[in-house]
């Protein structure tokens, strides 16, 4: 266990340096927008393609995770599940991952959008070695991930909280401190198992009313200005050619992917059997989404609407 006290800052800019583990369709652009403020980066990615990416822009690669950490006082990861999470800085036996190679004192953001328990179960293992452990998903998608508008919630005490939020500011325009461990993974599965319940009833409110000669752009309108009205009628609509720029109108192509939607639903589902919660309504979307994205895994997670009309997805 290494007990060497880190620098709190890079001698360079007087802004610590940051490892970021994880440079997929998320974590390269955000990973690009700590560049351009000024941070130097040590990266890691399966991909090499991905780490070129990041050289290019200024970052160092790395051979692996603890090399990407060797000199750094903060470490930011943004992996696909839980199962990646434990392997990197848990290992496989709870003493060979990272963690185990950080010094006392350092930062760790883990960005994945994993199950409550296992953002826990890593802090509890951070807190013994004195690593201060954020759990910190987000909300925004690509689009916001490259502009630099995310959402991050975030699970841990206050004091890490304060030392992560000027990083985190970088990355994104909404930074909330959720409360302690695994409160910003409960926070972020719950705001999607709604969105996730909401896309699919908008898709069967707009489908209900086209199958009964009504012009879906007109419904939507009238929806907007009635009690239905909901965040994805206003910005996300799932009929094509309602709203520009949004995947629907591009052939359900970008966005959030239906996969990911479906792997979000079912950490909700996990989190609610864990704590004993009833959610029917969030059961019917896990279920909705499951068999979606069988065939359109890969497509915006407005599709579902497809699931109606299957010639809107041709």
């Amino acid at each position: 266990m290494a007990t060497k006290e880190i620098n709190n800052t890079d001698n360079e800019n007087n802004k610590p340096h940051i490892a970021f583990i994880g440079l997929g369709n998320m974590g390269a652009p955000m990973a690009e927008n700590l560049l351009k403020a000024g941070y130097r980066l040590s990266v890691y990615d399966l991909s090499a393609e991905a780490n070129e990416r990041l050289q290019q822009s200024g970052a160092r690669v790395a051979n692996s995770p603890k090399d990407a950490a060797s000199n750094a006082q903060v470490v930011i990861s943004m992996l696909p599940a839980g199962k990646h999470v434990h392997s990197v800085y848990l290992g496989e036996n709870g003493a060979n991952g990272l963690l185990a190679a950080l010094p006392k004192g350092t930062l760790v953001i883990d960005s994945s959008t994993i199950a409550a328990a296992d953002a826990r179960l890593v802090a509890e293992a951070a807190s013994k070695l004195g690593i201060d452990f954020l759990d910190a998903p987000v909300s925004g998608g690509t689009g916001g991930a490259i502009a630099g508008s995310l959402t991050f919630i975030v699970g841990g005490d206050s004091e890490a909280f304060a030392k992560a939020e000027p990083i985190l500011e970088v990355m994104g325009k909404n930074i909330f401190h959720a409360g302690d461990h695994g409160a910003g993974q409960v926070a972020k599965i719950c705001n999607n198992m709604l969105l996730g319940i909401l896309m699919a009833g908008t898709a069967e409110a707009i489908n209900l009313g086209v199958k009964n000669g009504l012009d879906p752009k007109v419904l939507s309108d009238i929806m907007l200005q009635s009690s239905g009205r909901n965040w994805t009628l206003e910005v996300y609509n799932p009929y094509p050619q309602v709203l520009e720029n949004v995947p629907s109108s591009n052939g359900y192509k970008g966005g959030f992917m239906s996969k990911l939607m479906q792997k979000d639903l079912n950490l909700a589902m996990q989190t609610a059997q864990d704590t004993q919660v009833e959610t029917p309504m969030g059961a019917k979307a896990a279920e909705l989404y499951e068999a979606h994205a069988l065939e359109n895994g890969d497509r915006d997670f407005s599709s579902i609407i497809g699931r109606h009309d299957s010639s809107l997805l041709s």
